[in-house]
């Protein structure tokens, strides 16, 4: 399935715009609750204000909420900045560590946020179960679980770790491009004759075919 998954989507990564592990894992912590498309709009004023972790620990409030307001929870998301600035300062000299058991540490930072920068900042190979992944998982038939971490742990067992980073991606386009939370698009799906879930959305293919999004939701 994920064979043929990943020759659907050979251009699969990771949408949110970054150039460094600093921008991502700021750009990580704002998707929370918005999309990656939004964050892309907010990400160049507030990486050109406050482009490290020395300027983000000394920015203002007020200015951090307003350039990241339209990202949704923006209060929220501007005190785990300002912290995760902070933090980044104190503990590891303003550098994003490129460990687990460091990322998971700063504000802001859960193991989702910490496997988005690892494989995709540092190559590190590493699953990022959003909802997208997690519905689509279950869906698969590729675990019964929940729980993100339990999720985690129980794709990396079926797929190869090196695959781990990318297999996210492709994942996560599926999701976002055809096998939508609400009507997904059944006949338009590659994995149609494998998929145990064949049938929750629309089978037709020419209906099905005007379902499937070239590009993510704004």
């Amino acid at each position: 399935m994920y064979r043929l998954l990943a020759e659907r989507y050979p251009d699969a990564h990771c949408e949110l715009d970054f150039t460094n592990p600093f921008e991502l894992l700021v750009a990580t912590v704002l998707s929370a609750q918005t999309t990656d498309v939004r964050v892309n709009l907010v990400t160049p004023e507030l990486f050109r204000r406050y482009p490290d972790a020395r300027a983000l620990a000394g920015a203002d409030r007020t200015d951090v909420e307003t350039i990241i307001a339209s990202t949704g929870f923006f209060r929220a998301k501007t005190e785990s900045l300002l912290k995760l600035g902070v933090a980044l300062m104190e503990q590891h000299d303003g550098e994003v560590p490129g460990r687990m058991v460091d990322l998971v540490k700063l504000p802001g930072v859960g193991r989702k946020t910490a496997n988005v920068v690892l494989g995709n900042a540092f190559g590190v190979p590493g699953i990022t179960v959003d909802t997208h992944f997690g519905r689509l998982a279950r869906r698969f038939g590729w675990t019964a679980e929940e729980d993100p971490v339990k999720v985690e742990h129980a794709v990396g067992a079926l797929i190869p770790r090196k695959d781990w980073t990318q297999l996210s991606h492709v994942l996560v386009f599926h999701g976002r491009r055809t096998c939508h939370a609400k009507k997904a698009a059944c006949g338009a799906c590659p994995i149609a004759r494998l998929c145990p879930s064949y049938g929750v959305g629309e089978t037709d293919p020419d209906k099905a075919a005007k379902l499937v999004r070239t590009a993510p939701p704004r």
